[in-house]
């Protein structure tokens, strides 16, 4: 995942993989179709990996401000594994029929953690209304992760904890703390 995180994915080969883990290029394709099958499979630990620390922050019954520290949680633990995640959230955008396959599929298991804990924390919410607010909830993650992981300049302009402050505000908002559904 490293070398994906530094270089281009297109320009990534076997060869670099392979001396990347003290092994032949002949070992790689033993375990790996392609160098694509390396990134999926890089991918798909990061996703699972991210799908855990979801589940273990989830809200209790009637937390609403514990889906905002989900959401946090969550982010700062990207920021400790930036290099799996920069690959997940960054330089593998777009970049395949077979990636994007991969990322849809977290996607929907993502959103369905989101959902789940969306209802946990209002209670009474339809599982349309909590389906809606768990893509939400996802697309601030992804977009937040994206702007932390680039350093751009809102994440620049905020600083790392005012941030990640913000971003909580905002899920709260999301979810309908103390009434409002932004």
């Amino acid at each position: 995942m490293g070398l994906f995180a530094v270089f281009p994915v297109e320009e990534v080969t076997v060869l670099d993989i392979a001396t990347a883990v003290d092994m032949t290029p002949a070992a790689v394709y033993y375990h790996f179709a392609s160098k694509e099958q390396v990134l999926i499979e890089g991918m798909q630990l990061f996703a699972d990996r991210l799908h855990h620390e979801l589940e273990t922050h989830l809200p209790a019954a009637g937390d609403i401000e514990g889906v905002g520290k989900m959401l946090t949680h969550a982010l700062n633990w990207v920021q400790r594994d930036r290099t799996s995640a920069y690959v997940f959230f960054v330089s593998s955008l777009g970049l395949n029929l077979n990636v994007e396959a991969r990322r849809r599929a977290t996607r929907i298991g993502l959103v369905e953690l989101l959902r789940d804990a969306v209802r946990q924390a209002r209670g009474s919410v339809g599982q349309a209304e909590a389906s809606v607010i768990a893509v939400a909830l996802l697309s601030l993650l992804e977009t937040a992760a994206s702007s932390m992981l680039n350093h751009d300049a809102m994440h620049r302009s905020l600083a790392g904890r005012l941030f990640a402050d913000e971003v909580k505000g905002l899920a709260l908002r999301i979810c309908g703390a103390d009434g409002v559904i932004a």
